[in-house]
């Protein structure tokens, strides 16, 4: 069949003759690697491809460069894109993602733990990382190299940017490790073979730990706390807490809860309890709310030991009326277990105390309550008198609060 007639007349289509605009707006849908490409093809693409401007959303996709850092360098767009990706380049997938984290980190911390800004430590060199990795010879996942290059990690000072925990008799405070550190508690014997530490409390002496291999029944990069097999023969038999799947799981979701105010800050430092929104309950002008938080180096998956500890915040309305000033009297709960072990305590007062709550006053305390299975809950309620008429009691509800153990492996050994 023979071309159509307004074909056959129609002149080949050259790059040289389509207008610059149009061509510049395709290159800008491209990503940085086919932008690239576009430079060999031929020398009009290659002129249009290095316009300044098309790098500009690739420094601040990839590498957040601002246009204020810009000014500061003094470069192109595309001279900075290039030689952050000579220094940077292997981390490209990891790096935006976990310098927001720490940006974010860093602001929320200036405002509500200024203390722990000078903990932390400065970035370290790619040879640094080489060379723990012929120190331990073991290869670092890059996006724990990755965050590195931000900042390698803090001091081993309290408080501990990785969260805290305190109870009547128990402290915890986590430091995330510097790499040399970090190295240095590499372990090789059995039970935690081919693990590097990511945090460490002096206090406890409790770390959570990477897996670089996949052995002894762990996944490659599966982050998780120790605890003994009490009940095995080997002593190097370890169960698993498992804390995250991968280090920039691990990292992002523990500052995504910090920032968002997910744990609160006591006393300038970042305590790991989680609250539920839905645990909340009203009685009168008294609302009651709770969080809770597992304490892996109290528990014990063998034998079956699971420790949780709850905080609790009993705050009475600014807007009641002066006269509704009360005491709380006593106390009872329901706890049940997840079997359906029922348990019933009543008694006096909260830890000891007797508070008394007026308008616009909070009163919180920490208490803590172990379970036999991996999961269970609280619920009941607190008897108040009030202060104006000593006749007069009620009962304020606790709401039911869900206590649940992280994943667990049991070991290998």
């Amino acid at each position: 069949m023979a071309a159509p007639p307004d074909m056959e007349l129609s002149p080949s289509l050259s790059l040289e003759l389509l207008p610059t605009d149009p061509l510049l707006l395709i290159l800008s849908f491209l990503d940085y690697r086919d932008l690239v490409s576009c430079c060999y093809l031929n020398r009009r693409l290659n002129q249009l491809s290095s316009h300044d401007p098309l790098w500009k959303r690739h420094c601040k996709k990839y590498w957040l460069i601002s246009d204020e850092e810009k000014s500061r360098r003094n470069q192109g767009w595309r001279a900075i894109f290039i030689s952050t990706y000579c220094d940077l380049g292997r981390y490209i997938h990891y790096y935006a993602t976990l310098k927001k984290a720490w940006d974010d980190l860093e602001q929320y911390l200036g405002q509500w733990c200024p203390r722990m800004i000078g903990s932390l430590k400065e970035s370290v060199r790619e040879e640094d990382l080489d060379a723990v990795e012929a120190q331990i010879h073991c290869k670092l996942p890059d996006d724990y190299r990755c965050s590195f290059r931000i900042h390698n990690g803090q001091k081993l000072v309290v408080p501990g940017l990785m969260g805290s925990m305190a109870l009547s008799n128990h402290y915890r405070s986590e430091d995330l490790l510097d790499i040399d550190t970090a190295a240095g508690g590499f372990q090789q014997r059995l039970g935690l073979k081919q693990c590097l530490p990511l945090t460490f409390c002096i206090h406890t002496g409790l770390s959570q730990y990477m897996a670089l291999e996949s052995v002894e029944g762990r996944n490659k990069y599966e982050i998780f706390y120790q605890c003994p097999d009490q009940m095995a023969r080997n002593p190097s038999a370890i169960v698993m807490f498992i804390t995250g799947t991968s280090y920039l799981e691990w990292f992002t979701s523990y500052v995504n809860k910090v920032v968002t105010g997910g744990y609160p800050i006591i006393r300038d430092q970042i305590f790991r309890y989680v609250h539920d929104k839905d645990c909340v309950a009203t009685t009168e002008d008294i609302t009651v709310s709770v969080s809770t938080s597992f304490l892996p180096e109290l528990s014990s998956v063998h034998p079956p030991h699971y420790f949780f500890t709850y905080r609790i915040r009993i705050e009475m309305s600014k807007d009641a009326l002066p006269e509704n000033a009360c005491q709380l009297e006593s106390r009872y709960w329901r706890i049940t277990n997840a079997k359906g072990d029922v348990e019933e305590v009543q008694g006096p007062g909260v830890v000891g105390e007797f508070p008394v709550i007026s308008p616009g006053k909070v009163y919180e305390y920490t208490s803590c309550t172990t379970f036999s299975t991996t999961s269970g809950y609280m619920e009941g309620y607190y008897t108040f008198h009030c202060l104006y008429n000593k006749d007069r009691f009620f009962n304020v509800t606790i709401p039911r609060f869900h206590m649940v153990c992280p994943t667990f492996k049991v070991s290998t050994a």
